[in-house]
C-alpha cells in the first residue's frame, strides 16, 4: 500500500498558463485544473508570439497556482511535491514555469520534479483510464506529431513522426490561407462539416512510402494552390468554396493519420490499447477514424476528455507522480529545455512546429 500523495503541477510550455492539484490515494484524482489561455493576446499576429507568451506566463503563474489550490480546497503546506514542465517548448515560457516551481520548492522545502511536456500527454491515458503498459500513443498537436510505444513512464520508442509541419500547425496555416480565425483547428472543423471532401483532389503525403513517418507541409501548399485556382477563376472564394477546401483538407489529414496508425500498430502485438492525445485529438472526424483503426486491430481506443487533450497541468502532475513514485527528484539546477526528445535513441525529427521544437 503506497502512501497518499498530493502534487502541484505547473505547465507553461506554449500559450496556456496552467496549474493543477492531483491527489493519489489508491488512484489519481484531479482536485483542480486551472488553464489561463492567451488566445486574445496573440490573435492579431496570426500565431503565438514567444515574447508575449513568456511575459503573460510570468504575470499569471502565481494567480493560476492560487486558483488551483483554492479549487482543490488545500494549501501549499499540504503539497507533497511540485511537478513542472521543463521542456520542450518555447524557452521563455518553460523558463517562467521552472523558475516559479523552483521558488515554491525552495521556500516550502518540497521535492521538485521536472517533467517532459510530451510525457505528460503520452501518460494521460493512464491518468484517465488506468491504461496498462505497453500501449501505442499518437501524440498529435500544434507543435508535435509522433507515434510512441509507451513501455513505462520514462520508456518511449518513437515509431514514426512528422518530418515537417505538425497537423495542428497545418490546420492553423490552412485557416489563415482561407481567412478563418485562429486557432485554426476548430474553425476548419466547423467549416468542413458543411463541405464536400471530394471536390478538390488533395494529396495524401508519404502514403506511397513505407513506415509511419508523416508530412503535412505539401498538403498545406496544395490547399493554397487550390484556393488560388478558384480565386483566379471566380475572382474570389464563396462560402461553399471555403467549406469544400476545409473538408478536403480535413479528409486528407484523416486518411494519412489513419493509414500511418495502421502501420505503426503493425508488429506491436503485445499492446494493451491505442491512445491519442494532444490538441488535434479534439477533432471528432479524426477521432472517429482512429477509433476504427483501433477496432480493426482489436484494441481499445482511448481518447482523453477534451480538457485533457490540450495543454494542462493535471497531466504534468500525473507524469510527475509516476516519476516521484519511481524515486526521481530534481535539484535547483533543473534546466529549462527547448528540445527534449522522449525517445533518446532515435535520430531527431526534422523541423520545428509553431508551438515549439519537435522532439
Amino acid at each position: 500500500m503506497t502512501a497518499p500523495l498530493t502534487l502541484l503541477g505547473i505547465e507553461s510550455s506554449c500559450d496556456d498558463t496552467a496549474a493543477a492539484v492531483l491527489r493519489d490515494d489508491g488512484g489519481p484524482q484531479i482536485l483542480s485544473s486551472i488553464v489561463s489561455g492567451q488566445t486574445d493576446l496573440h490573435a492579431a499576429f496570426g500565431g503565438v508570439v514567444p515574447e508575449i507568451a513568456a511575459r503573460a506566463h510570468a504575470e499569471r503563474l502565481d494567480l493560476v497556482v492560487a486558483q488551483a489550490l483554492e479549487q482543490a480546497e488545500t494549501a501549499l503546506d499540504k503539497i507533497d511535491a511540485i511537478a513542472v514542465t521543463a521542456g520542450p517548448g518555447l524557452i521563455g515560457g518553460v523558463l517562467s514555469g521552472v523558475m516559479a516551481a523552483k521558488g515554491l520548492a525552495f521556500a516550502l522545502n518540497k521535492p521538485l520534479i521536472g517533467v517532459n511536456h510530451l510525457a505528460g500527454h503520452a501518460l494521460t491515458p493512464r491518468l484517465t483510464d488506468a491504461l496498462a503498459y505497453p500501449y501505442l500513443m499518437l501524440l498529435v498537436s500544434g507543435g508535435h506529431c509522433q507515434f510512441l510505444r509507451v513501455d513505462g513512464h520514462d520508456a518511449f520508442t518513437r515509431l514514426g513522426g512528422t518530418i515537417d509541419d505538425a497537423p495542428g500547425e497545418a490546420f492553423d496555416k490552412v485557416a489563415r490561407i482561407l481567412g478563418l480565425p485562429q486557432p485554426g483547428g476548430p474553425a476548419v472543423e466547423a467549416e468542413a462539416a458543411r463541405g464536400d471532401p471530394t471536390r478538390f483532389a488533395l494529396p495524401r503525403p508519404l502514403l506511397d512510402r513505407p513506415g509511419a513517418d508523416l508530412s503535412f507541409s505539401g498538403l498545406k501548399t496544395a490547399v493554397l494552390r487550390s484556393r488560388d485556382a478558384v480565386v483566379a477563376e471566380k475572382s474570389g472564394l464563396t462560402d461553399q468554396d471555403r467549406a469544400d477546401l476545409c473538408a478536403g483538407f480535413q479528409a486528407a489529414v484523416r486518411d494519412v493519420l489513419a493509414e500511418k496508425s495502421r502501420r505503426a500498430l503493425t508488429g506491436q502485438g503485445d499492446l494493451t490499447g491505442f491512445a491519442v492525445a494532444g490538441g488535434v485529438a479534439a477533432n471528432q472526424t479524426l477521432r472517429d477514424a482512429l477509433k476504427q483503426v483501433a477496432a480493426d486491430a482489436g484494441l481499445p481506443f482511448i481518447a482523453p476528455p477534451m480538457a485533457l487533450c490540450t495543454d494542462n497541468a493535471a497531466m504534468i502532475a500525473y507524469a510527475g507522480l509516476e516519476a516521484f513514485r519511481d524515486g526521481h527528484r530534481d535539484g535547483m539546477d533543473l534546466a529549462a529545455r527547448p528540445r527534449w526528445p522522449l525517445d533518446r535513441t532515435s535520430p531527431a525529427l526534422i523541423g520545428s512546429g509553431k508551438k515549439g521544437a519537435k522532439a
